[in-house]
């Protein structure tokens, strides 16, 4: 197979690896606040670590800077263990929507 050296650029998603950034979690439309680890982000979601656990389609608000009052309302899609992937949700959406891409996330 001949190649003139040519290659293709794949386009992806954007992805940032946040190596355990500090995050925090909010539960119970606000009444509990907990500490995790965003270790992936992407627009549609993130991959985080906590000890609280959660089972899969469970709503929860996704805080990235301690001192921002910025909450990204989240789904649960899957666990493995203490790790969590996220979806982003419109507050409005129902669960097997699309979810909304979070204007500004860093």
């Amino acid at each position: 197979m001949a190649s003139n050296g040519a290659r293709i650029k794949v386009s992806r998603e954007p992805r940032r690896q946040l190596n355990n950034r500090a995050a925090w979690i909010t539960i119970d439309d606000g009444a509990t606040e907990n500490a995790c680890a965003v270790v992936d982000i992407s627009p549609g979601g993130a991959k985080i670590t906590t000890e609280v656990e959660f089972d899969v389609k469970d709503r929860l608000a996704l805080t990235l800077l301690a001192d921002h009052a910025k909450r990204y309302p989240c789904e649960v899609v899957w666990r493995r263990g203490k790790t969590y992937g996220l979806k982003f949700v419109t507050a409005d959406a129902e669960p097997d929507e699309p979810a909304a891409e979070p204007a500004g996330v860093i």
